[in-house]
């Protein structure tokens, strides 16, 4: 394949990837529909970080050892899984009931951020992913590091691309979206599915 073929073959796996509905989907619409688009939008940038620093860890070696390493992988995979449990049952147990301006301004600002770069980070699915996934598309020859974070770059494009999509279907229905009823469903629904996807990650094998 030439070099445009594997940027096109990327682009169009990374995109049918990026549109498969998952955890980061269920986090950007939850966060877009009670806390509005501000926090919506932290929550994009720590995901897009969190995917990042994996494309640096796999382009310098480190995502090898966890695709290698069965206790590297387990101590990543259950410190995830206990983060995505903590998270959803705080949704589950305290869901809210409104989201004030006040109440939105009394949190920290890089709250969101935190949580959308931690959720990736501790989730060693998206290491094994990165190892797996994008050698296939570095032509033979080139160099593997600036490829990895070429390739990457395209995945977060793509990501920033869908999840502005996401927050915008939000924006027209926001004053039905963050009545206290649909709120607090939101909150349990979310946490519900961090929930499952804790318990689903937690079972994982490589």
């Amino acid at each position: 394949m030439s070099i445009a073929d594997n940027l096109l073959a990327f682009t169009f796996a990374a995109t049918v990837l990026t549109l498969t509905p998952g955890l980061d989907t269920a986090l950007i619409l939850r966060t877009a529909t009670v806390e509005g688009k501000q926090q919506a939008l932290r929550a994009v940038l720590g995901i897009n970080v969190g995917c990042l620093l994996w494309g640096a860890a796999v382009a310098f070696g480190l995502g090898a050892l966890i695709a290698v390493s069965e206790l590297a992988f387990d101590v990543l995979k259950y410190c995830g899984a206990a983060y995505l449990c903590w998270l959803g049952l705080n949704m589950l147990m305290r869901p809210r009931t409104s989201m004030s301006s006040s109440e939105t301004d009394a949190r920290p600002r890089s709250n969101w951020f935190v949580r959308g770069m931690t959720g990736n980070l501790l989730n060693p699915k998206i290491g094994i992913f990165y190892v797996s996934f994008l050698p296939q598309f570095i032509p033979a020859g080139q160099s593997p590091v600036i490829w990895t974070f070429g390739l990457v770059g395209i995945h977060l494009v793509i990501g920033l691309i869908w999840s502005s999509i996401l927050i915008g279907a939000t924006q027209p229905l926001a004053g039905v979206l963050r009545r206290e009823k649909v709120v607090t469903w939101m909150d349990r629904t979310t946490g519900m599915i961090f929930v499952m996807f804790a318990a689903r990650l937690a079972l994982s094998k490589r």
